[in-house]
């Protein structure tokens, strides 16, 4: 499995992440400051970087240029702040791809599963949840063998509560990683959305299968058979 190194100063964060990480099979070192990440990015076996930005002692926007100018290793970017010119500014610096914080184990983890496949360090994963079978890369959705018709963010909100499957997604997580609206936005953005997927799905919030939700508290994607 994968050689994951996680520069993040916040130890909740840090020891969450790893944790989880750990759990999916991948062999994870982390370090607190930029200056010590830097020297394992460069020096030990590293197939993936995890970089959050607001680091002690250096900037992590400098730890990415000095990453850059002697390794092509990939680096995901962790950001507060979801806005497009910064993003463009990461990836111009040579970001391979970014989360945008408060994001989920689950959600990180897709993204490393991306950046690997990308240059060919994994093969593409299929999400299977009862009878859905959700491609990522492929960006389908097949239902009992029948091909989905979603749009851009149904997809990606189905996808997203498939990668959690089991877990109840509140509508501000899923307005953070889906929508990219960190610090929030309307409900009814979710709901609508919601709504038009339980419909192509072939449900009703009065008869739900796939997709449970609880007022004030979220939605969460399950197996209607186990």
């Amino acid at each position: 499995m994968a050689r994951i190194l996680l520069i993040e100063d916040d130890l909740r964060i840090r020891e969450s992440i790893a944790r989880s990480l750990a759990e999916k099979g991948y062999s994870v070192e982390s370090q607190r400051e930029g200056m010590e990440g830097l020297k394992a990015a460069v020096e030990e076996e590293t197939d993936l970087v995890v970089l959050d930005l607001g680091l002690p002692d250096i900037d992590g926007k400098q730890v990415l240029k000095l990453i850059r100018a002697v390794s092509e290793v990939p680096v995901i970017v962790a950001t507060a702040r979801d806005d497009q010119e910064e993003i463009v500014r990461l990836l111009d610096l040579g970001a391979d791809d970014y989360v945008v914080k408060p994001y989920s184990a689950a959600h990180l983890e897709a993204r490393i599963r991306a950046v690997l496949r990308r240059i060919g360090g994994q093969e593409s994963t299929i999400i299977a949840v009862g009878g859905l079978l959700i491609d990522p890369d492929g960006h389908e959705a097949r239902l009992d063998g029948e091909l989905l018709d979603l749009a851009s963010k149904e997809f990606d909100m189905l996808a997203y509560l498939a990668l959690n499957a089991g877990k109840m997604i509140s509508k501000r997580e899923l307005l953070a990683q889906v929508w990219r609206l960190p610090y929030g936005g309307a409900d009814k953005t979710v709901d609508v959305h919601l709504s038009w997927l339980r419909r192509k799905l072939g449900e009703t919030a009065a008869a739900p299968r796939y997709l449970h939700s609880r007022r004030g508290v979220g939605v969460k994607l399950v197996d209607p058979d186990a």
